[in-house]
């Protein structure tokens, strides 16, 4: 199989030297770092794991713990391992990177073999290894009671080909974000859900909406401000175009990994958009709009409805209380489509294991990802997200009133990625196509035909090196 050098050897020492070291967690039993079988019975042969993470929350359970950082759950849960694991005399060294250096430093550790034994991360960002043969398949780690636990969406997402080379964790929703007190300005108070609630509207309602906030908003109260944000300046926040690309039925990909937009179905929603830019229900210009354009518009009420995932509405809540912005009333909704059913999709968190030529090493690594996976004490701390487990989230109902409305919502969850090869290269197709859609130079039909086109060049080309596409 052919293997892609994605960095010269010259940048590699630059790249190595970028790394992050993992700050001391607030925990004593693993302020270290690292794990020992202290008063265990191991086979004596020593094995030491290197775990990667990106910034993904501070603290164990919780951020408010004292010395909380990024590695704490981690150095935690390595620590606990280390001590009941017998198998070996295992030590454990996890590090935190930047997320936007993770591709380059794991390309240059892949090269020189030195990648990480386990990596916590998005799926969304690890498919390509997958494709790349650099992780193997946790398929015999995950047993009939993590997968009654854990909806099938989640697993669905981190199953590529018959194999699963993520054990899910936690997540990160999409959805939409909307000012309820402009709805109620605008007289459109019987389409306010509740607080804790994510509110389902038909595509009719939507529009009922969108043309009622633009009729009937007070311009003394909220002046230069529209319905709805749309946004297509790069690939940022594309996941929220893509489910507007799915509002009419069009299911995207085909069970062959391969686009099919090019139908009515994707036409009509290329038109859609096209629809309500013009009609003016959205932020002037979004060829030219960022996601986070949209976002400080949203936060400035300067639109109505926008997008947003947990981070992002939980520090908007956090600066209103704060004073740091203005308050206002903040709700979910889903994103809606002409069948009635919410379009959901979800950032999926958790572990991956890379690729190691000790399979002593993967073993380990397998076991520990197993571990903290399954442990229920350390299950808790994704809390600190959106737990994928319904009984965690069963658990912090009454602490985390939403999580209930998210787990409920995960039934209609979408995989936007497909899990195809390329999906990285793919996400710098989209945008182009639809910047030409908001400024007339093609119609919503040449859009969704000119995507599917270059976009099943991206996928075929990567299909020729993926190791799952070779399988079949």
């Amino acid at each position: 199989m052919k293997r892609k050098r994605l960095l010269a050897a010259t940048g590699a020492l630059m790249m190595l030297t970028s790394v992050i070291a993992g700050c001391s967690g607030g925990n004593n039993e693993a302020n270290s770092g690292t794990g020992t079988n202290a008063g265990s019975t191991s086979t004596g042969k020593k094995v030491e794991l290197k775990v990667w993470l990106t910034p993904q929350w501070k603290g164990v359970l919780d951020a408010t713990e004292p010395g909380a950082d990024y590695d704490s759950f981690l150095k935690y849960a390595a620590d606990k391992f280390t001590k009941q694991y017998k198998k070996y005399d295992t030590t454990i060294k996890v590090e935190v990177i930047a997320g936007d250096q993770r591709d380059q430093l794991l390309n240059v550790n892949l090269s020189s073999g030195t990648a990480p034994d386990v990596f916590y991360e998005g799926v969304f960002t690890m498919g390509d290894y997958v494709h790349r043969g650099a992780l193997v398949p946790l398929t015999d780690i995950v047993d009939d009671a993590a997968k009654s636990d854990i909806p099938k969406t989640f697993w669905d997402a981190v199953t590529f080909g018959k194999d699963i080379y993520m054990y899910p964790f936690q997540h990160s929703p999409g959805t939409l974000v909307y000012n309820a007190d402009m709805f109620k300005a605008a007289g459109l108070e019987k389409f306010v859900g509740g607080e804790n609630d994510i509110k389902t509207w038909t595509l009719d309602e939507y529009e009922q909406i969108l043309k009622g906030l633009k009729d009937n908003l007070p311009k003394d109260k909220y002046s230069n401000a529209y319905p709805m944000s749309l946004f297509a300046v790069n690939n940022q926040g594309d996941t929220w175009n893509l489910a507007y690309m799915r509002m009419f039925g069009n299911k995207f990909f085909d069970d062959q990994g391969n686009i099919v937009l090019d139908d009515a179905k994707g036409a009509k929603a290329a038109a859609w958009l096209k629809k309500i830019k013009d009609a003016g229900y959205t932020n002037p210009g979004p060829e030219s709009v960022s996601s986070n354009d949209a976002n400080g518009m949203f936060l400035n009420q300067q639109l109505a409805i926008s997008f947003t995932n947990p981070i992002l509405f939980n520090n908007a809540k956090t600066d209103m209380a704060s004073g740091k912005t203005t308050k206002f009333d903040a709700r979910l909704a889903n994103i809606p489509s002409e069948s009635g059913d919410p379009l959901s999709f979800t950032y999926v968190a958790g572990a991956t294991v890379f690729q190691n030529k000790d399979q002593t090493k993967v073993e380990v690594a397998k076991d520990f990802v197993k571990f903290f996976s399954t442990d229920p004490e350390l299950v808790k701390s994704s809390k600190n997200g959106i737990p994928v487990r319904s009984s965690v989230a069963k658990q912090f109902e009454k602490e985390k009133p939403l999580f209930a409305a998210y787990d409920a919502n995960s039934k209609y969850l979408f995989n936007f990625t497909g899990n195809v090869p390329g999906y990285s290269q793919l996400r710098e197709v989209l945008y182009p196509e639809l910047q030409a859609l908001y400024m007339g130079a093609k119609t919503p039909e040449q859009v969704v035909k000119d995507y599917q086109s270059k976009g099943n060049k991206v996928i075929q080309t990567n299909k020729a090196d993926s190791v799952i596409y070779q399988k079949k």
